[in-house]
Protein backbone atom coordinates (compact mmCIF):
# COMPACT_ATOMS: atom_id res chain seq x y z
CA UNK A 1 0.00 0.00 0.00
CA UNK A 2 2.99 2.12 0.57
CA UNK A 3 4.67 1.28 -2.27
CA UNK A 4 1.58 2.10 -4.47
CA UNK A 5 1.16 5.39 -2.97
CA UNK A 6 5.03 6.35 -3.03
CA UNK A 7 4.36 5.55 -7.00
CA UNK A 8 1.35 7.36 -7.28
CA UNK A 9 2.85 10.63 -5.88
CA UNK A 10 6.24 10.07 -8.21
CA UNK A 11 3.94 9.89 -11.41
CA UNK A 12 1.79 13.12 -10.46
CA UNK A 13 5.29 15.20 -10.20
CA UNK A 14 4.27 16.18 -7.12
CA UNK A 15 6.27 15.07 -3.36
CA UNK A 16 3.75 15.13 -1.37
CA UNK A 17 4.34 14.13 2.62
CA UNK A 18 2.49 10.87 3.64
CA UNK A 19 -0.78 12.18 5.77
CA UNK A 20 -1.29 13.95 2.63
CA UNK A 21 -3.15 13.03 -0.92
CA UNK A 22 -2.75 14.87 -3.67
CA UNK A 23 -6.66 15.25 -3.92
CA UNK A 24 -6.53 17.72 -0.77
CA UNK A 25 -3.80 19.93 -2.65
CA UNK A 26 -6.12 22.03 -4.62
CA UNK A 27 -4.45 24.63 -7.81
CA UNK A 28 -7.12 26.88 -9.21
CA UNK A 29 -5.51 28.67 -12.61
CA UNK A 30 -6.78 32.43 -12.44
CA UNK A 31 -7.59 34.24 -15.19
CA UNK A 32 -5.27 36.24 -17.42
CA UNK A 33 -7.08 40.26 -16.23
CA UNK A 34 -7.49 39.04 -12.67
CA UNK A 35 -5.27 41.40 -10.43
CA UNK A 36 -5.28 38.52 -7.03
CA UNK A 37 -1.93 39.32 -5.66
CA UNK A 38 -1.53 36.22 -2.98
CA UNK A 39 0.65 34.19 -3.70
CA UNK A 40 -1.90 31.05 -2.70
CA UNK A 41 -3.52 32.23 -6.19
CA UNK A 42 -1.17 31.96 -8.67
CA UNK A 43 -1.49 29.56 -11.65
CA UNK A 44 0.15 26.22 -10.81
CA UNK A 45 3.45 25.90 -12.29
CA UNK A 46 2.18 22.74 -14.12
CA UNK A 47 -0.25 24.73 -16.08
CA UNK A 48 2.16 27.67 -16.91
CA UNK A 49 3.82 27.88 -20.36
CA UNK A 50 7.79 28.76 -20.32
CA UNK A 51 6.40 32.78 -21.49
CA UNK A 52 4.45 32.75 -18.25
CA UNK A 53 6.98 31.78 -16.02
CA UNK A 54 9.27 33.98 -18.00
CA UNK A 55 6.83 36.97 -17.12
CA UNK A 56 6.65 36.35 -13.86
CA UNK A 57 10.17 35.63 -13.38
CA UNK A 58 11.43 39.21 -14.88
CA UNK A 59 11.23 42.15 -13.37
CA UNK A 60 11.34 44.20 -15.93
CA UNK A 61 8.09 42.66 -17.36
CA UNK A 62 5.75 45.23 -18.87
CA UNK A 63 2.52 43.35 -17.36
CA UNK A 64 0.39 44.14 -14.27
CA UNK A 65 1.96 41.43 -12.46
CA UNK A 66 3.45 41.74 -8.97
CA UNK A 67 5.51 40.08 -6.06
CA UNK A 68 5.63 40.31 -2.42
CA UNK A 69 9.24 42.22 -2.40
CA UNK A 70 10.23 45.62 -4.91
CA UNK A 71 13.26 44.52 -7.47
CA UNK A 72 15.02 47.26 -8.38
CA UNK A 73 15.39 48.28 -11.90
CA UNK A 74 18.74 48.35 -12.71
CA UNK A 75 18.27 49.67 -16.52
CA UNK A 76 16.95 52.74 -14.81
CA UNK A 77 19.84 53.35 -12.38
CA UNK A 78 21.96 54.88 -14.67
CA UNK A 79 24.90 52.91 -13.11
CA UNK A 80 26.51 52.70 -16.43
CA UNK A 81 27.58 56.27 -15.78
CA UNK A 82 29.60 55.56 -13.04
CA UNK A 83 33.69 55.05 -13.73
CA UNK A 84 36.87 54.54 -11.80
CA UNK A 85 38.30 57.11 -10.65
CA UNK A 86 42.46 56.94 -12.18
CA UNK A 87 44.32 58.28 -8.76
CA UNK A 88 44.74 56.02 -6.68
CA UNK A 89 45.86 56.26 -2.95
CA UNK A 90 49.41 55.46 -2.68
CA UNK A 91 48.41 52.82 0.27
CA UNK A 92 46.12 50.87 -1.50
CA UNK A 93 48.20 51.61 -5.15
CA UNK A 94 48.89 48.16 -7.06
CA UNK A 95 46.82 45.91 -4.42
CA UNK A 96 42.94 46.05 -5.10
CA UNK A 97 42.59 44.45 -8.72
CA UNK A 98 40.91 41.83 -7.11
CA UNK A 99 38.43 43.97 -4.68
CA UNK A 100 37.94 45.99 -7.72
CA UNK A 101 36.62 43.53 -9.73
CA UNK A 102 34.30 42.62 -6.75
CA UNK A 103 32.99 45.97 -6.17
CA UNK A 104 32.24 46.63 -10.40
CA UNK A 105 30.40 43.25 -10.21
CA UNK A 106 28.17 43.76 -7.60
CA UNK A 107 27.60 47.19 -8.63
CA UNK A 108 27.31 46.51 -12.46
CA UNK A 109 26.56 42.88 -13.04
CA UNK A 110 28.53 39.84 -12.77
CA UNK A 111 30.48 39.77 -16.44
CA UNK A 112 31.34 43.48 -15.91
CA UNK A 113 34.48 43.08 -13.62
CA UNK A 114 35.63 40.45 -16.17
CA UNK A 115 34.97 41.49 -19.26
CA UNK A 116 35.75 45.56 -19.05
CA UNK A 117 38.33 46.40 -21.62
CA UNK A 118 41.69 47.24 -20.67
CA UNK A 119 43.18 50.78 -20.81
CA UNK A 120 41.09 53.67 -19.26
CA UNK A 121 38.66 52.38 -16.48
CA UNK A 122 39.38 48.71 -16.98
CA UNK A 123 39.27 46.43 -13.72
CA UNK A 124 42.69 45.16 -14.70
CA UNK A 125 44.98 48.11 -14.29
CA UNK A 126 45.68 49.48 -11.06
CA UNK A 127 44.77 52.50 -9.55
CA UNK A 128 41.00 52.21 -10.42
CA UNK A 129 39.54 52.24 -6.58
CA UNK A 130 37.68 55.33 -6.66
CA UNK A 131 34.10 56.02 -7.97
CA UNK A 132 33.43 58.89 -9.79
CA UNK A 133 30.14 60.20 -11.98
CA UNK A 134 30.64 60.53 -15.33
CA UNK A 135 29.09 63.39 -17.38
CA UNK A 136 25.58 61.75 -19.13
CA UNK A 137 25.17 63.42 -22.52
CA UNK A 138 21.66 64.20 -22.75
CA UNK A 139 19.35 64.00 -25.74
CA UNK A 140 18.29 66.41 -28.01
CA UNK A 141 14.57 66.37 -26.60
CA UNK A 142 16.05 66.77 -23.44
CA UNK A 143 15.41 70.30 -21.79
CA UNK A 144 19.12 69.95 -20.40
CA UNK A 145 20.46 69.60 -23.63
CA UNK A 146 23.88 71.39 -24.65
CA UNK A 147 22.88 72.87 -27.52
CA UNK A 148 19.98 74.33 -25.07
CA UNK A 149 22.16 75.24 -22.79
CA UNK A 150 24.51 77.03 -24.91
CA UNK A 151 27.29 73.98 -24.14
CA UNK A 152 28.20 72.36 -27.33
CA UNK A 153 30.43 70.38 -27.85
CA UNK A 154 29.96 69.57 -23.69
CA UNK A 155 31.98 72.76 -23.02
CA UNK A 156 31.34 74.30 -19.38
CA UNK A 157 30.12 78.32 -19.61
CA UNK A 158 33.81 79.37 -18.58
CA UNK A 159 35.43 77.63 -21.41
CA UNK A 160 33.41 78.50 -23.91
CA UNK A 161 33.41 81.81 -22.77
CA UNK A 162 35.56 84.20 -25.27
CA UNK A 163 38.42 85.81 -23.68
CA UNK A 164 38.15 89.26 -22.51
CA UNK A 165 40.34 91.29 -24.83
CA UNK A 166 43.84 93.28 -23.82
CA UNK A 167 43.15 96.95 -22.85
CA UNK A 168 44.81 98.69 -25.42
CA UNK A 169 47.09 101.91 -24.46
CA UNK A 170 47.95 104.25 -26.65
CA UNK A 171 51.63 104.42 -27.62
CA UNK A 172 51.81 107.96 -27.84
CA UNK A 173 50.85 111.19 -25.97
CA UNK A 174 48.18 113.28 -26.78
CA UNK A 175 49.63 116.19 -25.71
CA UNK A 176 52.78 117.42 -25.47
CA UNK A 177 54.18 120.56 -23.47
CA UNK A 178 57.32 122.38 -24.03
CA UNK A 179 58.79 123.23 -20.23
CA UNK A 180 61.90 125.59 -21.16
CA UNK A 181 64.46 125.22 -18.29
CA UNK A 182 62.69 122.23 -16.35
CA UNK A 183 66.11 120.87 -15.12
CA UNK A 184 67.57 117.54 -15.28
CA UNK A 185 68.31 116.68 -11.43
CA UNK A 186 66.82 113.09 -10.11
CA UNK A 187 66.34 114.68 -6.27
CA UNK A 188 64.42 117.42 -7.57
CA UNK A 189 60.14 117.04 -7.66
CA UNK A 190 58.80 119.72 -10.15
CA UNK A 191 55.60 118.47 -10.81
CA UNK A 192 52.15 118.10 -9.46
CA UNK A 193 48.22 117.59 -10.66
CA UNK A 194 46.10 119.38 -8.10
CA UNK A 195 42.62 117.76 -6.98
CA UNK A 196 41.03 120.77 -8.73
CA UNK A 197 42.61 119.65 -12.59
CA UNK A 198 45.55 122.23 -12.27
CA UNK A 199 48.93 121.34 -12.98
CA UNK A 200 51.84 123.32 -11.68
CA UNK A 201 55.51 122.99 -12.79
CA UNK A 202 58.65 124.27 -11.74
CA UNK A 203 60.87 126.60 -13.83
CA UNK A 204 64.10 127.85 -13.03
CA UNK A 205 63.18 130.60 -10.50
CA UNK A 206 59.33 130.64 -11.08
CA UNK A 207 56.33 128.49 -10.80
CA UNK A 208 53.84 128.39 -13.53
CA UNK A 209 49.94 127.00 -13.62
CA UNK A 210 48.44 125.28 -16.11
CA UNK A 211 44.88 124.67 -16.18
CA UNK A 212 43.82 121.19 -17.45
CA UNK A 213 40.48 122.29 -18.12
CA UNK A 214 40.84 125.30 -20.71
CA UNK A 215 44.99 125.59 -21.17
CA UNK A 216 45.29 128.64 -19.29
CA UNK A 217 48.72 129.50 -18.40
CA UNK A 218 49.32 131.76 -15.39
CA UNK A 219 52.58 132.52 -13.41
CA UNK A 220 52.15 131.78 -9.31
CA UNK A 221 55.50 133.03 -8.44
CA UNK A 222 59.06 134.40 -9.03
CA UNK A 223 61.69 133.57 -6.28
CA UNK A 224 64.29 136.44 -8.08
CA UNK A 225 67.61 135.74 -8.90
CA UNK A 226 69.16 134.61 -5.84
CA UNK A 227 66.95 131.34 -5.31
CA UNK A 228 65.15 128.72 -7.98
CA UNK A 229 62.14 126.06 -7.36
CA UNK A 230 63.54 122.92 -5.85
CA UNK A 231 59.89 121.19 -5.54
CA UNK A 232 56.01 121.68 -5.69
CA UNK A 233 53.43 120.00 -4.04
CA UNK A 234 49.62 120.56 -3.44
CA UNK A 235 47.37 119.95 -0.95
CA UNK A 236 45.00 117.48 -1.17
CA UNK A 237 41.72 119.57 -1.45
CA UNK A 238 43.80 121.15 -4.21
CA UNK A 239 43.13 124.91 -3.06
CA UNK A 240 47.01 125.53 -1.60
CA UNK A 241 50.76 124.40 -2.74
CA UNK A 242 53.91 124.79 -0.87
CA UNK A 243 56.78 125.70 -2.86
CA UNK A 244 60.29 123.98 -2.02
CA UNK A 245 63.26 126.39 -2.36
CA UNK A 246 67.55 126.15 -2.99
CA UNK A 247 67.83 128.28 -0.20
CA UNK A 248 65.63 126.05 2.25
CA UNK A 249 62.77 127.71 2.54
CA UNK A 250 59.10 126.40 2.26
CA UNK A 251 56.81 128.90 1.05
CA UNK A 252 52.87 128.28 0.95
CA UNK A 253 50.31 129.98 -1.97
CA UNK A 254 46.80 130.35 -2.45
CA UNK A 255 46.56 128.82 -5.53
CA UNK A 256 43.60 130.70 -6.90
CA UNK A 257 44.50 133.77 -5.89
CA UNK A 258 48.27 133.59 -6.15
CA UNK A 259 49.39 135.03 -3.41
CA UNK A 260 51.84 134.17 -0.58
CA UNK A 261 50.24 132.62 3.02
CA UNK A 262 53.56 131.71 4.96
CA UNK A 263 57.23 131.24 4.43
CA UNK A 264 58.67 128.34 6.54
CA UNK A 265 61.89 128.03 7.67
CA UNK A 266 64.09 125.47 9.45
CA UNK A 267 66.75 123.58 6.46
CA UNK A 268 70.03 124.93 5.58
CA UNK A 269 69.75 123.75 2.25
CA UNK A 270 67.44 122.69 -0.47
CA UNK A 271 64.45 121.51 -0.19
CA UNK A 272 63.99 118.81 -2.77
CA UNK A 273 60.98 117.15 -1.68
CA UNK A 274 57.45 118.24 -0.34
CA UNK A 275 54.40 116.00 1.21
CA UNK A 276 50.97 117.45 2.22
CA UNK A 277 48.91 115.18 4.85
CA UNK A 278 45.81 116.07 6.01
CA UNK A 279 46.76 118.22 8.54
CA UNK A 280 50.67 118.43 8.25
CA UNK A 281 53.47 119.36 5.74
CA UNK A 282 56.43 117.58 5.69
CA UNK A 283 59.65 118.71 3.87
CA UNK A 284 63.10 117.06 3.34
CA UNK A 285 65.67 118.81 2.23
CA UNK A 286 69.75 117.84 1.76
CA UNK A 287 70.81 118.59 5.03
CA UNK A 288 69.73 114.94 6.09
CA UNK A 289 66.48 115.97 7.55
CA UNK A 290 62.87 115.97 7.72
CA UNK A 291 60.59 118.50 9.14
CA UNK A 292 57.02 118.40 10.08
CA UNK A 293 55.42 122.15 9.81
CA UNK A 294 51.11 122.96 10.92
CA UNK A 295 50.02 126.10 9.53
CA UNK A 296 47.78 126.17 12.45
CA UNK A 297 50.67 127.36 14.85
CA UNK A 298 53.04 129.89 14.09
CA UNK A 299 56.51 128.49 14.49
CA UNK A 300 58.18 126.95 11.33
CA UNK A 301 57.90 123.68 12.48
CA UNK A 302 56.69 121.49 14.89
CA UNK A 303 58.97 118.21 15.16
CA UNK A 304 62.22 117.10 13.17
CA UNK A 305 62.72 113.61 11.51
CA UNK A 306 66.55 112.55 11.58
CA UNK A 307 67.54 109.31 10.60
CA UNK A 308 69.09 109.65 6.91
CA UNK A 309 72.77 109.85 6.42
CA UNK A 310 72.50 111.53 2.89
CA UNK A 311 70.03 113.85 0.81
CA UNK A 312 65.89 113.08 1.37
CA UNK A 313 64.71 112.96 -2.12
CA UNK A 314 61.56 111.13 -1.42
CA UNK A 315 58.66 111.46 0.89
CA UNK A 316 55.17 110.48 1.09
CA UNK A 317 52.14 110.63 3.31
CA UNK A 318 49.96 106.75 3.83
CA UNK A 319 46.80 107.54 2.50
CA UNK A 320 45.10 107.64 6.40
CA UNK A 321 48.13 109.46 7.33
CA UNK A 322 49.42 107.52 9.71
CA UNK A 323 52.74 106.77 8.21
CA UNK A 324 55.16 108.38 6.43
CA UNK A 325 58.09 106.72 4.14
CA UNK A 326 61.17 108.87 3.17
CA UNK A 327 63.60 107.38 0.70
CA UNK A 328 67.05 109.37 0.61
CA UNK A 329 70.36 109.56 -1.27
CA UNK A 330 71.44 106.34 1.61
CA UNK A 331 69.59 103.59 -0.27
CA UNK A 332 67.48 103.63 2.56
CA UNK A 333 64.00 103.83 2.95
CA UNK A 334 62.10 104.85 6.41
CA UNK A 335 59.03 104.34 7.53
CA UNK A 336 57.72 107.07 10.30
CA UNK A 337 54.63 107.02 12.08
CA UNK A 338 52.98 110.39 13.76
CA UNK A 339 54.03 109.43 17.50
CA UNK A 340 57.17 108.86 17.08
CA UNK A 341 61.02 110.96 16.08
CA UNK A 342 62.68 107.60 15.44
CA UNK A 343 61.77 105.31 12.39
CA UNK A 344 59.64 102.29 12.84
CA UNK A 345 61.26 100.73 9.77
CA UNK A 346 64.52 100.78 8.08
CA UNK A 347 64.44 98.87 4.66
CA UNK A 348 67.81 98.97 3.21
CA UNK A 349 67.14 96.33 0.16
CA UNK A 350 67.72 99.03 -2.12
CA UNK A 351 71.43 99.42 -3.32
CA UNK A 352 70.74 103.39 -4.95
CA UNK A 353 69.51 106.32 -3.91
CA UNK A 354 64.93 105.98 -3.39
CA UNK A 355 62.95 108.42 -4.88
CA UNK A 356 60.17 107.04 -6.25
CA UNK A 357 57.77 106.47 -3.34
CA UNK A 358 54.12 105.20 -3.91
CA UNK A 359 51.41 103.81 -0.80
CA UNK A 360 49.02 101.80 -2.62
CA UNK A 361 45.66 103.13 -2.79
CA UNK A 362 43.70 99.99 -2.85
CA UNK A 363 45.68 97.84 -0.14
CA UNK A 364 46.79 98.97 3.57
CA UNK A 365 50.02 98.95 4.90
CA UNK A 366 51.45 98.73 0.92
CA UNK A 367 54.18 100.44 -0.10
CA UNK A 368 56.49 100.44 -3.42
CA UNK A 369 59.77 101.80 -3.90
CA UNK A 370 61.78 102.36 -6.76
CA UNK A 371 66.06 102.35 -6.62
CA UNK A 372 68.19 104.49 -8.72
CA UNK A 373 70.77 103.38 -11.46
CA UNK A 374 72.67 100.91 -9.57
CA UNK A 375 69.54 99.36 -8.42
CA UNK A 376 66.76 99.66 -10.96
CA UNK A 377 64.55 97.82 -8.60
CA UNK A 378 60.83 98.27 -7.66
CA UNK A 379 60.15 96.36 -4.42
CA UNK A 380 56.85 96.10 -2.51
CA UNK A 381 56.76 96.04 1.54
CA UNK A 382 54.17 95.21 3.78
CA UNK A 383 54.59 97.92 6.03
CA UNK A 384 53.00 96.01 9.23
CA UNK A 385 55.87 93.75 9.39
CA UNK A 386 58.31 95.40 7.11
CA UNK A 387 58.34 92.47 4.60
CA UNK A 388 59.26 92.54 1.13
CA UNK A 389 56.62 90.73 -0.87
CA UNK A 390 58.50 91.42 -4.11
CA UNK A 391 61.12 92.91 -6.02
CA UNK A 392 61.13 93.34 -9.84
CA UNK A 393 64.24 94.14 -12.15
CA UNK A 394 63.25 96.86 -14.59
CA UNK A 395 66.27 97.52 -16.04
CA UNK A 396 66.13 101.27 -15.49
CA UNK A 397 66.52 103.70 -13.04
CA UNK A 398 63.60 104.09 -11.05
CA UNK A 399 63.04 107.72 -11.19
CA UNK A 400 58.91 107.93 -9.84
CA UNK A 401 55.85 105.34 -8.98
CA UNK A 402 51.97 106.15 -9.13
CA UNK A 403 49.28 103.69 -8.43
CA UNK A 404 46.29 104.02 -10.33
CA UNK A 405 42.97 104.68 -7.88
CA UNK A 406 41.00 103.34 -11.18
CA UNK A 407 42.52 99.17 -11.21
CA UNK A 408 45.27 97.89 -9.31
CA UNK A 409 48.33 98.70 -11.60
CA UNK A 410 50.97 100.64 -10.79
CA UNK A 411 53.55 103.22 -13.44
CA UNK A 412 57.14 104.04 -12.95
CA UNK A 413 59.09 106.21 -14.57
CA UNK A 414 62.37 105.67 -15.57
CA UNK A 415 66.14 107.55 -16.66
CA UNK A 416 69.30 105.77 -17.45
CA UNK A 417 69.40 104.32 -19.60
CA UNK A 418 66.04 103.04 -21.29
CA UNK A 419 63.70 106.62 -20.98
CA UNK A 420 60.49 104.61 -20.41
CA UNK A 421 57.31 104.63 -18.89
CA UNK A 422 56.21 101.41 -17.95
CA UNK A 423 52.53 100.32 -16.81
CA UNK A 424 52.31 97.16 -14.69
CA UNK A 425 49.00 94.86 -13.23
CA UNK A 426 49.29 94.05 -9.74
CA UNK A 427 50.55 91.68 -8.06
CA UNK A 428 51.58 90.01 -11.15
CA UNK A 429 53.62 92.47 -12.34
CA UNK A 430 52.68 91.59 -15.77
CA UNK A 431 53.66 94.31 -18.13
CA UNK A 432 50.39 96.62 -19.49
CA UNK A 433 52.35 98.89 -21.85
CA UNK A 434 55.86 100.12 -22.47
CA UNK A 435 55.95 103.85 -23.20
CA UNK A 436 58.97 105.97 -24.93
CA UNK A 437 59.03 109.25 -26.08
CA UNK A 438 60.96 111.60 -24.26
CA UNK A 439 65.07 111.92 -24.64
CA UNK A 440 66.33 112.12 -21.40
CA UNK A 441 65.66 110.82 -17.82
CA UNK A 442 61.52 110.85 -17.04
CA UNK A 443 62.39 112.18 -13.69
CA UNK A 444 58.73 113.94 -12.95
CA UNK A 445 55.23 112.47 -12.76
CA UNK A 446 51.78 113.67 -11.51
CA UNK A 447 48.27 111.88 -12.43
CA UNK A 448 45.04 113.50 -13.06
CA UNK A 449 42.16 114.16 -11.01
CA UNK A 450 40.13 111.34 -12.64
CA UNK A 451 43.00 108.93 -12.52
CA UNK A 452 43.26 108.17 -16.17
CA UNK A 453 45.98 110.63 -17.08
CA UNK A 454 49.69 110.93 -16.33
CA UNK A 455 51.77 114.08 -17.09
CA UNK A 456 55.43 112.80 -17.59
CA UNK A 457 58.76 115.59 -17.33
CA UNK A 458 61.87 114.89 -18.14
CA UNK A 459 64.92 117.02 -18.98
CA UNK A 460 64.41 117.35 -22.67
CA UNK A 461 62.43 119.91 -21.24
CA UNK A 462 58.90 118.63 -22.29
CA UNK A 463 55.74 117.52 -20.41
CA UNK A 464 54.06 115.10 -22.21
CA UNK A 465 50.50 113.95 -21.25
CA UNK A 466 49.53 110.31 -21.50
CA UNK A 467 46.10 108.20 -21.25
CA UNK A 468 47.10 105.02 -19.73
CA UNK A 469 44.47 104.03 -17.42
CA UNK A 470 40.95 103.23 -17.43
CA UNK A 471 37.89 105.29 -16.25
CA UNK A 472 36.02 104.01 -12.97
CA UNK A 473 32.97 103.41 -14.10
CA UNK A 474 34.15 101.97 -17.46
CA UNK A 475 37.27 100.01 -17.29
CA UNK A 476 37.33 99.36 -21.14
CA UNK A 477 40.15 100.30 -23.18
CA UNK A 478 41.47 103.71 -23.09
CA UNK A 479 40.56 105.53 -26.01
CA UNK A 480 42.94 107.11 -28.16
CA UNK A 481 41.74 110.43 -27.62
CA UNK A 482 42.51 113.15 -24.89
CA UNK A 483 41.25 115.92 -22.73
CA UNK A 484 42.68 118.29 -25.34
CA UNK A 485 43.69 118.36 -28.74
CA UNK A 486 46.48 116.50 -29.87
CA UNK A 487 49.62 119.56 -30.34
CA UNK A 488 52.68 121.44 -29.04
CA UNK A 489 52.65 124.49 -26.87
CA UNK A 490 54.54 126.04 -24.09
CA UNK A 491 54.14 126.32 -20.44
CA UNK A 492 54.85 129.75 -20.44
Amino acid sequence: MEKMDFSQRRKSGINLPASMSESSLRLDAISPGSSVRSAANLPSPLTMSPRTLSNLSSPSSKSGSCSDRFIPCRSSSRLHTFGFVEKASPVKEGGNEAYSRLLKSELFGADFGFSSPAGKGSPMSPNKNMLRFKTEHSGPNSPFSPSILGQDNGLTPEVSTPPKPARKVPKTPHKVLDAPALQDDFYLNLVDWSSQNVLAVGLGTCVYLWSATNSKVTKLCDLGPNDSVCSVQWTREGSFISVGTSLGHVQVWDGTQCKRVRTLGGHQTRTGVLAWGSRILSSGSRDRNILQHDLRVPNDFVGKLVGHKSEVCGLKWSHDDRELASGGNDNQLLVWNQHSQQPILKLTEHTAAVKAIAWSPHQSSLLASGGGTADRCIRFWNTTNGNQLNSVDTGSQVCNLAWSKNVNEIVSTHGYSQNQIMVWKYPSMAKVATLTGHSLRVLYLATSPDGQTIVTGAGDETLRFWNIFPSVKSPAQVKDTGLWSLGRSHIR
